[in-house]
């Protein structure tokens, strides 16, 4: 009862197409009369044409639909057995093609010719050229829902980023806790070691500031690790990727530029992958 469901909701899914295909079908050869039907009355002709429209529609049927349904059945629903859509659509315009030949020239008397044979195929390349768009439409269409979604996913984390980082302050402490300086994250670009001090740059109402704080850099650097935003670049310096404008290097030298400031930024190898994976 499972898969009977499964077989009837794979048709739900398709069945306006296929109808609206074989009923083109049926119009087209209808008015354009590609075959000469000499034998037949005016209703003989819509019942024979509806013949025609009937083969490309069970041939769909077959392929788009009780093919998947039966080897997904055989192989416990495993959807990688699925025909593809450009095999499924050869397969059809063959049938259809030859089901169209036979067709015609042992119902409709119709005299079989290779001009004849050339419409047919082309009659019949018209329902797999249509499966082929509808299906291109919907996987671009997934990937566009896909993206959407990401987008969002995206759009939430940084807006969580902003709330939980960049809009809170964060407190260096000197080595014996006597000083404090209470910086917004946003605000602070690098932190440099000076000796027995480290040197916090931080922007203040769009110019750079320093101020010195005594500790070591790696004590600064055990208090902010915390914020991902802070990375390791060097051994005297820790750096803020938001301020980061590019990674520069000679043979052997790399630096960082920060974003409208003067001075650059040593960068060693012992730092650099994993800041090149960050940038």
């Amino acid at each position: 009862m499972k898969k009977l469901n499964q077989l009837i909701g794979l048709l739900n899914d398709e069945l306006a197409l296929f109808l609206s295909i074989a009923l083109g079908i049926f119009l087209f050869i209808l008015f354009f009369q590609p075959f000469q039907l000499v034998r037949f009355d005016f209703d003989n002709r819509l019942i024979f044409v509806s013949g025609l429209g009937a083969i490309v529609f069970l041939f769909m049927f077959l392929v788009r639909i009780a093919l998947p349904w039966l080897l997904q059945k055989n192989h416990q629903g495993d959807s990688d057995t699925v025909v593809p859509s450009f095999m499924g659509g050869f397969i059809i315009l063959i049938l259809s093609s030859v089901a169209f030949a036979f067709y015609l020239r042992y119902v409709g008397s119709v005299s079989i010719s290779f001009y004849v044979m050339f419409k047919v195929v082309l009659i019949c390349l018209a329902p797999a050229v249509i499966l082929g768009i509808f299906d291109t439409y919907k996987e671009l269409k997934r990937q566009n829902e896909s993206l959407i979604k990401e987008k969002k996913s995206l759009q939430k984390q940084l807006g969580k980023y902003e709330d939980d980082y960049l809009n809170k302050s964060i407190e260096f402490f000197s080595e014996n806790s006597a000083e404090k300086l209470s910086l917004p994250i946003a605000d602070v670009a690098f932190i440099k070691s000076a000796d027995n001090y480290v040197e916090i740059v931080y922007k203040e109402s769009d110019i750079f500031k320093k101020k010195l704080i005594r500790n070591t850099l790696k004590n600064i650097e055990q208090q902010i690790r915390q914020y991902s935003n802070f990375i390791r670049c060097h051994r005297i310096c820790i750096v803020n990727l938001h301020y980061i404008e590019k990674l520069d290097s000679d043979y052997s030298n790399h630096w960082l530029t920060i974003r409208g400031y003067n001075e650059q930024i040593p960068v060693s190898r012992q730092y650099l992958l994993k800041l090149k994976e960050s940038l």
